[in-house]
């Protein structure tokens, strides 16, 4: 049974006032798990009901469940300390300050338009993301950005001589049996997101830059289902071994590793928050799409909540108002 009632509430109706078709969402309670399907997969062309094995496109999630799990592997063997110049595996930072750790914390200052950016094909908008400047926001503002992670890939193709989203199925997803965990989703077994130059989406990355770079993209891409997240999420929690590096390692990541006071404070790859007693962090990741997790390794409790918020118009703010309302009622709630 659920101890998150008013949480419980709140994402349940998100569907009764129709923000979204529907959610696949669970709470997770030392090894307890409890979880639930409500709503539809799609509203549009035609409305169909949603199973609790639907998979969803986890837009950024890719961010921290894949790419930066990559790199945690390789600090784990002694492969990297995160403390790297980029200029050491991307020739064109060579003359930069940016390091491994300000890409995963987002403090790199790197930024700024790209023109035709999603009409590019693959190796232009890899080119012109190499030239993107350094800004002033360097160390002094946490910026999040795609941007980042895609550099990142490129950096773990240099280190594996493949492709990042190989080198996520390789290291991260296969040895951890995720049977449902995949950038090559099947469209029958995945909820639609938006729709696009009038075809609907499903089972194909909703996010522009990730449909160009394909295999090359570390920001997005990953696909899943609450089943595989459920188990990831306890590895978090210290209650399994699927992540790929120790526990102690991964209790590190629940703490502050962007090196200034002055920016929003992050850890490798992802954001923070703080419990409103005592204040010590929790990990906390959104997905474009409408996906979201939430981790407190200190209390042994989670809460992952996957939706298609951007189905099928690819607009819904409120979206974000209500996500911020549960996450608060989920903190107000964690005894």
């Amino acid at each position: 049974m659920s101890d998150f009632f008013r949480t419980q509430y709140l994402i349940e109706s998100m569907v009764s006032e129709r923000i979204v078709p529907g959610v696949n969402y669970a709470f997770i309670k030392n090894n307890q798990v409890f979880k639930a399907t409500i709503g539809f997969s799609e509203i549009y062309p035609e409305t169909k009901q949603l199973s609790p094995y639907s998979e969803y496109d986890l837009a950024s999630l890719t961010k921290v469940l894949g790419t930066t799990n990559v790199f945690l592997k390789l600090y784990q063997e002694g492969r990297l300390n995160l403390n790297e110049p980029l200029g050491d595996f991307l020739p064109e930072f060579k003359d930069k300050p940016v390091r491994l750790f300000h890409l995963l914390t987002h403090t790199s200052g790197i930024r700024g338009w790209i023109e035709n950016r999603d009409q590019l094909p693959a190796s232009d908008l890899l080119e012109a993301i190499k030239k993107l400047p350094v800004t002033d926001e360097f160390e002094t503002k946490m910026r999040y950005a795609d941007t980042n992670f895609i550099l990142l890939g490129l950096v773990l193709e240099q280190i594996y001589h493949k492709s990042v989203q190989d080198i996520i199925m390789d290291e991260v997803v296969k040895p951890a049996g995720l049977k449902y965990t995949t950038f090559k989703a099947n469209k029958a077994d995945c909820v639609p997101t938006a729709v696009v130059d009038g075809q609907l989406l499903q089972g194909v990355v909703h996010d522009p830059k990730a449909r160009v770079l394909g295999k090359r993209c570390g920001s997005a891409g990953l696909f899943s289902n609450i089943d595989d997240l459920i188990k990831l999420t306890f590895g978090y929690l210290g209650r399994n071994n699927l992540l790929p590096f120790s526990q102690e390692l991964t209790s590190e990541i629940f703490g502050i590793k962007s090196n200034s006071k002055k920016v929003h404070p992050r850890s490798w790859g992802w954001d923070l928050v703080f419990d409103p007693e005592d204040q010590h962090p929790l990990i906390f990741h959104t997905g474009f799409t409408g996906t979201f997790i939430l981790i407190d390794r200190q209390k042994q409790t989670a809460m992952i909540v996957l939706t298609n918020r951007v189905h099928p118009t690819g607009h819904n703010q409120i979206f974000l108002t209500m996500r911020q309302r549960i996450v608060d009622s989920f903190l107000a709630e964690n005894k």
